[in-house]
């Protein structure tokens, strides 16, 4: 084994070290929360999680089968979590009041011709 493999192979290895605790951190803030918003941003970094995860798989095996893989799973992070973002943007939206001189109630102007 050369000087360069040797170092490819430790570089990979701390690689999937530093993935793995990463996932057990970002496990700890999807089960502690305290928010909905803070629960979809650890779930949208365990997908990215995911995919370096399959990354080094694929740098160690020297494979690049899984690259499509990525590819996808990257397309169906991104679209989760802004249908997460959208959901949470409108529950927690602030119901409209109607502003004084625009409502529809008597003196409101509405009916006059």
């Amino acid at each position: 084994m050369s000087a360069a493999e040797t170092v490819d192979e430790i570089l990979l290895t701390a690689a999937a070290v530093m993935i793995l605790v990463a996932g057990a951190l970002v496990l700890f803030r999807l089960w502690r929360g305290p928010s909905m918003l803070d629960r979809a941003m650890a779930l949208d970094v365990c997908a990215a999680l995911m995919i370096a995860g399959i990354g080094v798989r694929s740098a160690i095996s020297r494979d690049a089968y899984y690259f499509p893989i990525m590819l996808v799973l990257a397309f169906l992070g991104f679209t989760g979590s802004v249908g997460i973002a959208r959901f949470i943007a409108v529950r927690d939206r602030a119901p409209e009041r109607p502003r004084p001189g625009t409502g529809t109630g008597p003196g409101s102007g509405e009916g006059r011709r």
